[in-house]
């Protein structure tokens, strides 16, 4: 099947919706983070895959900070959109709303950026369709995902320098300034 050279970002939009149980609970009483990050990657994994008409795997996940915590018996719904596409991969920005279903209220609890790459029937990467930008939100979010991209490549290459920055001596009376202990 010829895939097409282009995909609109509605065509992949993709929303899961879960109530949250009391199984996915912590000894706190709210729901585990890696709950939610398990909804994330089914999501993110379901709107990659529609819009390359492949199999996706996850490379990379950023910004996940719980902005607020998800208490048992919320309605959770995580919108996913192909916010930028590369040749291979795809940045899908994800939204995770909480509702209150006895008070109507709505909470922004977080939003991430999952990286995936699509595979081919031989299991290796394969050519994604382009996206089409279908109004000014999608180009902004495209243009955000570029710099984003451009910002985590950057610091890598800058914490790759840093790190052989200091020779051993130097490192570790840096570390006797830290709340550690050197046991050797």
């Amino acid at each position: 099947m010829q895939l097409p050279d282009f995909r609109p970002v509605s065509h992949s939009r993709t929303t899961i919706t879960e109530l949250m149980i009391p199984a996915y609970a912590n000894f706190g009483g709210k729901i585990h983070g890696g709950i939610l990050l398990s909804l994330m990657d089914k999501v993110a994994y379901a709107c990659a895959a529609k819009h390359a008409g492949n199999y996706c795997v996850t490379v990379t996940v950023d910004g996940v900070e719980f902005k607020q915590p998800v208490e048992v018996g919320e309605l959770v719904s995580l919108m996913a959109s192909v916010n930028y596409v590369g040749t291979t991969s795809l940045m899908v920005g994800i939204k995770v709303i909480a509702e209150n279903v006895k008070t109507g209220i709505m909470k922004h609890t977080n939003t991430s950026y999952f990286t995936m790459v699509a595979k081919g029937e031989d299991n290796k990467p394969a050519k994604v369709p382009g996206l089409i930008l279908e109004n000014r939100e999608d180009a902004r979010r495209f243009l955000e995902a570029r710099i984003r991209r451009e910002i985590k490549t950057e610091n890598e290459q800058y914490f790759l320098q840093q790190k052989n920055k200091y020779p051993v001596e130097t490192a570790l009376t840096i570390l006797a300034n830290e709340r550690c202990k050197l046991a050797f």
